[in-house]
């Protein structure tokens, strides 16, 4: 992700549940309304996944809320959503997933020059201690930058 890109949301357990081993950009499928209610943020990825059906993407378990002003054009919150990719992409990605243990998972929604775009990451899942072993990591590395704000504060206090 770069350039002039905003960010709509973001799957923060996917990180802490996976090892993210390498990620794509994809395109997203949207009907009518669903669009306006990405474009204001109201998508959720958290317990989506992305599976491969006849050589295609497709994106479980994300929640677009309907929109409020949609009435009867709204859709089915968490229907399955076709993302679109290479067909090269595609098959890389199948071939990565019939290795043992990956899964792919959307890691982020965003705008790229006014397209909506997932970040779909091939991941492998943690075993909990791995998970706890980066919990760990996470607040030892909070409490150096807290010491370190801490006392890079006191010595201007004394300038």
């Amino acid at each position: 992700m770069s350039g002039d890109v905003k960010i709509l949301a973001k799957n923060k357990r996917a990180r802490h549940d996976y090892y993210v081993v390498d990620s794509i950009e994809t395109g997203i499928v949207l009907k009518g309304t669903e669009v306006k209610s990405v474009r204001l943020g109201k998508v959720q990825l958290v317990d989506s996944f992305v599976r491969i059906e006849d050589g295609e993407l497709f994106l479980h378990g994300a929640h677009i809320s309907p929109y409020e002003q949609g009435n009867r054009f709204n859709v089915d919150p968490r229907r399955r959503r076709k993302l679109l990719a290479h067909r090269t992409e595609i098959h890389r990605l199948h071939r990565q997933v019939l290795e043992k243990g990956m899964t792919l998972i959307p890691l982020a929604a965003y705008l790229k020059r006014g397209r909506v775009k997932i970040e779909v990451g091939i991941c492998r899942g943690k075993k909990t201690y791995d998970k706890r072993q980066t919990l760990r990591e996470k607040d030892a590395t909070r409490e150096v930058e807290r010491e370190l704000k801490r006392r890079g504060r006191g010595n201007e206090d004394r300038e």
